[in-house]
C-alpha cells in the first residue's frame, strides 16, 4: 500500500529523515557515506524530499511484513504488474 505524500507531512521530521537516510544508504553499493560531507548528505536528503513531493519516489507500506520503505515509483508499478 502506498502512503500518500500528504500523510508524510504529518510525520515527525525525525522519522521522515530516518526513512530518507535509510533509502539513500540502500542506494549506495558500499552502504556508507564515509566519503560524503555533511553538506552532501543534507543535499541528497533535500533531493529525496523533492522527489517524494513530485511522486518520483513513493513510500510503500508492506502489510505482509509490516515494513515501510521509500521506493522508486517505476519499481512499484513494475512489481504490481508482475503480481497480477
Amino acid at each position: 500500500m502506498l502512503v500518500p505524500y500528504e500523510a508524510l507531512l504529518t510525520l515527525p521530521q525525525e522519522i521522515l529523515q530516518r526513512m530518507i537516510k535509510e533509502y539513500l544508504f540502500s542506494q549506495l553499493e558500499d552502504g556508507s557515506f564515509s566519503d560524503a560531507s555533511e553538506q552532501q548528505l543534507i543535499s541528497a536528503m533535500e533531493q529525496c524530499k523533492l522527489a517524494l513531493k513530485k511522486g518520483e519516489l513513493v513510500v510503500e507500506f508492506s502489510e505482509d511484513d509490516e515494513s515501510i520503505a521509500i521506493r522508486q515509483r517505476e519499481h512499484i508499478s513494475r512489481s504490481s504488474t508482475h503480481e497480477s
